[in-house]
């Protein structure tokens, strides 16, 4: 277990986004949201628990058939995406209070999304080696 990653910005970032993810995934339950809604939280809250496993045991660098960093780019930009037009449907529909609520902790998870982007951004870099030279976090 990589207890380092866990005390380093990207670590409480990924525990953040899982949080509100879960949050907003119960917001939707609990208000009998659409499906699309429910599912978007649902699967945001999958996957980032599994991409924060995928660090947190050290798995990316057994596992170099993928470039699991930039994987992490392409799932933190589209899932902002999809939070954008779901939540923002969500609040402007706004059945009930917990849909509003699930979409307005649905646009702080799109924040989150975009702002573990930039902090990923900052870590790709294409020219160094992916050895054990290369930092792992």
């Amino acid at each position: 277990v990589d207890r380092a990653f866990l005390r380093s910005a990207r670590g409480a970032l990924k525990i953040a986004r899982t949080l509100v993810a879960l949050a907003t995934f119960l917001c939707f339950v609990a208000s009998g949201a659409h499906g699309a809604y429910t599912a978007l939280a649902g699967m945001e809250t999958v996957i980032t628990v599994l991409f924060l496993l995928l660090y947190l045991l050290r798995l990316d660098a057994r596992m170099r058939c993928l470039f699991w960093p930039l994987a992490d780019v392409f799932n933190s930009v589209i899932a902002a995406l999809f939070l954008l037009v779901v939540c923002l449907f969500a609040i402007i529909v706004k059945t009930n209070k917990g849909t509003l609520a699930g979409g307005v902790l649905g646009l702080i998870l799109l924040a989150l999304c975009l702002v573990d982007v930039v902090l990923l951004c900052k870590k790709i870099s294409f020219g160094k080696a992916r050895g054990r030279s290369a930092p792992a976090k």
